[in-house]
């Protein structure tokens, strides 16, 4: 199995793209911490999981708050002594027009996906450098590429996360870790309104060449690649699984 031995925290792991991530990972082998915000998702993946055959824990956690991030990585080292991978998965949305936006409804966002994954990846960067191992796995979006209408809060938190793979890459490069970035296709809770609503579906999906919507489970194997060996050499790239809706 690729990931016999390794142990994986996978957050937004409650529902989606997420949670299709923690039990491909346990599938392969690696011993999974399931973080989300909804302690009873996560339990429930987490049971799932070990339903199957595989080993997880749940573990509540807000990621935009540092003591529960460090909290739930001194959890994870306390059951399995370690941390090889990180999946920066969690997200929300705030929608609203730029002129009508909260600074609350701003902050919010920035502070799940941004200051979010800065918290995980420096809750466990220092086990992973005392190894001189490890995989860290971003999640972006084509908003962050191609920008969005109604979500500029969104949109600059997933272009920011491109920019935090790249520095993440060049700085821990030299410790044999790697950071790599996906943009997943519309197959998350979050998008449910653009994939069901009249009003938007048949627009966005006039712009992906492939004509139709993500499932989690085909986006979850990217995942794998990037948290396996067959990645190694792989580093400070963005692989946009999104059904060519970037295409550029």
């Amino acid at each position: 199995m690729q990931l016999e031995g390794k142990v994986a925290l996978v957050t937004g792991a409650g529902q989606g793209i997420g949670a299709s991530v923690a039990q491909a990972y346990a599938r392969e082998g690696a011993r999974v911490a399931v973080v989300d915000m909804n302690g009873e998702a996560a339990a429930r993946v987490a049971a799932e999981i070990v339903g199957a055959g595989g080993t997880a824990i749940g573990i509540a956690c807000d990621v935009a708050d540092r003591a529960q991030v460090e909290a739930a990585a001194a959890q994870v080292n306390a059951a399995w002594g370690r941390i090889d991978i990180l999946v920066n998965n969690a997200g929300i949305t705030r929608t609203a027009m730029l002129n009508k936006m909260t600074i609350e409804q701003w902050q919010q966002v920035i502070g799940v996906h941004l200051t979010g994954a800065f918290n995980c990846l420096q809750a466990v960067v220092g086990g992973m450098i005392a190894r001189q191992y490890g995989r860290i796995i971003y999640v972006t979006s084509a908003a962050g590429v191609l920008g969005t209408i109604g979500q500029i809060n969104y949109s600059a938190a997933k272009a920011g996360i491109l920019g935090m793979t790249k520095s993440t890459a060049k700085e821990l490069a030299r410790y044999n870790i790697t950071a790599n970035a996906i943009a997943p296709g519309a197959a998350t809770p979050m998008t449910e309104v653009i994939r069901t609503d009249d009003r938007f579906k048949e627009k966005y999906l006039d712009r992906i060449p492939l004509g139709r919507w993500a499932e989690p489970e085909e986006i979850a194997p990217v995942f794998l690649f990037f948290a396996s060996d067959a990645s190694a050499y792989v580093t400070g790239q963005i692989l946009a699984a999104d059904g060519g809706m970037t295409i550029h």
